[in-house]
């Protein structure tokens, strides 16, 4: 009887109860999940240049880079739309100096 005695005073927590298993989840699920969020933070904006340079390349590839003409820099105009133009193609042209011409 006194080795039993001698154990128990050496170790008395003999005993596991479920609480002390439900911790020890609940511990390594923080740690696996904080270790998840800190990938994730990592690795986001990594990622995200990643998929943006390759789809700048892609957007690139189809890119026409011819030009057809070419304007004046002194002459300074604008073009007006309006819903209200008898065709949708109408298109008026303001001069600087305000004269108009086209579909005005």
């Amino acid at each position: 009887m006194s080795l039993d005695r001698d154990w128990e005073s050496i170790r008395p927590d003999r005993n596991h109860s479920a609480a002390n298993a439900g911790m020890g989840i609940l511990r390594i699920t923080l740690l696996f999940g904080s270790a998840a969020v800190a990938l994730a933070l990592i690795a986001t904006p990594f990622l995200d240049s990643r998929i943006r340079s390759q789809s700048a390349r892609a957007e690139l590839a189809d890119l026409d880079t011819i030009s057809t003409g070419s304007i004046g820099r002194r002459d300074t105009y604008t073009l007006r739309r309006s819903v209200l133009q008898p065709l949708p193609s109408s298109i008026c042209v303001i001069r600087d100096n305000g004269k108009r011409s086209g579909d005005c």
